[in-house]
């Protein structure tokens, strides 16, 4: 598997993470004796997101630079 296929897998794992951080954060909120610091659960996740989704997002113009190098 060459790396941009394992980062885009990897960025996919991530986002069901993700997303599942999210409905767990919605509904542990929702409980009357919810605790704040269970709001902050996702953003490890969303980082992850935000640093590979900018990889992602440069891939192209990486390609066409090595491209005219070579």
């Amino acid at each position: 598997m060459s790396g941009s296929k394992g980062i885009r897998k990897f960025h996919r794992v991530v986002s069901m993470v993700f997303m599942a951080t999210v409905v767990f954060t919605a509904v542990a909120l929702t409980v009357n004796n919810s605790v704040i610091w269970v709001s902050y659960v996702p953003l490890l996740p969303l980082f992850v997101l935000m640093g590979t989704g900018v990889y992602m997002w440069f891939l192209p113009t990486l390609a066409r630079r090595r491209a005219r190098q070579a």
